[in-house]
């Protein structure tokens, strides 16, 4: 009920200061160009990295990035630019 509560405070809040949603929720910001670079913004870390898969931590579940010959270009504590094939992005909870 507590997180019910918190969840409706924090849309109201969003759309009456018009705040965007992945600030006020930590919500992840999914960027990509084609299928050659994603860019995840607000991730909690990686769980695990191959040339065929990526898996990161969000504050809700993981998000799983499969495709060919990947390469992190930069990796900061809450950012990461993966360079390779991109064939899916999705989402798993916990």
């Amino acid at each position: 009920m507590a997180k019910k509560w918190s969840r409706l405070l924090q849309n109201l809040m969003t759309n009456t200061m018009q705040l965007p949603q992945d600030v006020m929720m930590d919500l992840p910001r999914i960027t990509m160009i084609g299928q050659i670079h994603i860019y995840i913004e607000n991730h909690r870390g990686l769980l695990t990295f191959s040339d065929q898969e990526v898996r990161l931590l969000l504050k809700q579940g993981q998000l799983l990035i499969k495709g060919k010959s990947f390469v992190i270009k930069t990796i900061l504590p809450e950012e990461i630019l993966l360079e390779g094939k991109i064939d899916a992005v999705s989402y798993l909870k916990e």
